[in-house]
């Protein structure tokens, strides 16, 4: 029996914590290597760690097979050795069926701690097929036939989000089209992110496609004019003597919250009215990222989080499983009957000084078999912010909490681009949130194929349980400004 500090000793070993233990052999005897007895580290010894597993399979060395050596190299070269030695020695020894099942592992385990990311393109979802033609040309006839109605502004003022943090790297340049406009979006090298004019005012040149970041600058990639990214002013002209005073590009206010980077647009040229919140400040505690979905919608903007308030839909369209798909058409199989969603809702906007907010209770249970299990029971918060973001903290009885953030931008007048986002608490195994991103994703599916064919009631036939949806539009009104662009005919919605 090996003693406990032989045990700990080839533990810390095999973390790279200790020099290599050397065995000594009697005469003819042979190495765990294989070599002949007598053979040191100096020689031809390489030490196979798949070996120490009996099978060929990873494991630990058997009791006492190595003891610490005074004469060891030292920690760090030892540790990078032994890793060069598992590489390039061990695992092209290794039992073909032991290699297969390594890889599984480790092929699962990296997709089961892997963010999930479902990005829907604009024609892939929320469209009806049609036989003879193909996914995209049945998209571009439904957005030429259907009815627009009377439109809102397609623009409102507020916040909106532009990039994901991570997509934008220290010194690195990113073109986005957005509200009409056309950004230039950078970080600078000291970290901060800044949101200017595309276009620059000498010739026109777009500084998101080729610019350069050079300091807390900008630079034009066709003739180098610089121009710093808080200010706007030209502060470089490489072959002129002397920069003009009134040279300089339109700075927009933004800020990076909840791993966005957003942009403050209004009508009139104002400045920001309200701040937007961290998702932290609804839940606390730590929530690591477990993924995203991504949808572009072909639908005015106010109509998303019109459905908010438009609670008696979740009862109807939201009902069925899950499972049973996002086309409309088929969702009502027999085979899902035994599954049910049960929804209860209740919309009201925010007093002041919380006006550009509204506010959700929603409660869901499930039905299997008409049985209601109280295990999967789901409160949702969720608090509007403007007019674009939603942050939404989800709690159950078991699976613990956890939020999702979503964000609506116009990336044309009638095209959304729809991000959630879901954080989930540390100790809840990555797969759940992920199975519930997924289910989010279906439902939301649904909206998307609504809103895909509707046309806008600008004075809707409503009844008295659809009183929210009219408090709604009216609190949704304060984000217009008699500046705000419309659409003036169907045909200009149609050509963008």
């Amino acid at each position: 029996m090996p003693s406990p500090g032989e045990t700990e000793g080839e533990d810390r070993w095999l973390l790279g914590t200790l020099s290599p233990p050397k065995r000594r052999h009697s005469k003819g005897a042979q190495s765990l290597s294989g070599a002949p007895g007598g053979c040191t580290r100096g020689s031809n010894f390489q030490p196979n760690p798949l070996r120490w597993a009996g099978l060929g399979g990873v494991g630990l060395p058997p009791a006492g097979a190595h003891k610490r050596s005074g004469r060891a190299a030292g920690r760090g070269r030892w540790g990078a050795m032994a890793l060069r030695e598992w590489l390039l020695g061990a695992l092209p020894s290794a039992d073909p069926g032991a290699w297969m099942v390594l890889l599984g592992v480790l092929l699962l385990s990296w997709l089961a701690l892997r963010p999930l990311r479902l990005l829907r393109g604009p024609d892939e979802v929320g469209y009806a097929g049609e036989a003879g033609c193909s996914r995209a040309e049945a998209a571009r006839r439904a957005r030429r036939s259907r009815r627009l109605g009377q439109l809102p502004p397609v623009y409102p003022n507020g916040w909106f989000r532009l990039l994901d943090s991570a997509q934008l790297a220290r010194g690195e340049v990113r073109n986005v089209a957005a509200l009409g406009e056309q950004f230039a979006v950078f970080r600078k090298s000291d970290g901060k992110v800044c949101v200017v004019d595309a276009y620059c005012p000498h010739l026109g040149a777009n500084l998101g496609v080729g610019g350069q970041v050079a300091g807390s600058c900008i630079e034009c990639p066709f003739h180098g004019w610089q121009f710093d990214g808080e200010s706007g002013k030209c502060v470089r002209i490489p072959y002129a003597e002397k920069v003009p005073e009134f040279a300089k590009i339109k700075v927009w206010p933004s800020c990076e919250v909840s791993d966005m980077v957003l942009v403050w647009y209004h009508c009139d040229g104002i400045d920001p009215t309200w701040r937007v919140p961290d998702r932290e400040e609804f839940l606390p505690r730590p929530c690591p990222f477990r993924g995203l979905t991504e949808h572009f919608v072909n639908v005015h903007i106010e109509e998303i989080p019109e459905n908010g308030a438009d609670t008696a839909h979740l009862s109807f369209l939201h009902r069925h499983a899950f499972l049973s798909g996002a086309d409309l058409r088929y969702m009502d199989s027999p085979f899902w009957t035994f599954f049910r969603h049960h929804w209860q809702a209740d919309w009201h906007p925010d007093p002041e000084p919380n006006a550009h907010c509204s506010r959700l209770q929603l409660k869901h249970n499930i039905t299997l078999f008409g049985k209601h299990f109280s295990f999967m029971d789901l409160r949702v918060s969720a608090w509007q912010v403007g007019p674009s973001l939603v942050f939404l903290v989800l709690r159950f009885p078991l699976l613990g909490q956890g939020i999702i953030v979503q964000s609506v931008t116009p990336v044309e007048p009638l095209m959304q681009q729809v991000i959630h986002r879901i954080y989930f608490q540390k100790n809840v195994p990555a797969f759940i949130p992920k199975m519930l991103l997924r289910a989010e994703c279906s439902q939301f599916e649904r909206d998307v194929m609504i809103w895909n064919h509707k046309q806008y009631l600008s004075k809707p036939l409503l009844v008295k349980e659809d009183g929210a949806i009219q408090r709604h539009r009216r609190w949704f009104s304060q984000f217009y400004g008699e500046k705000s662009p419309k659409i003036t005919s169907q045909k200009e919605s149609l050509d963008w």
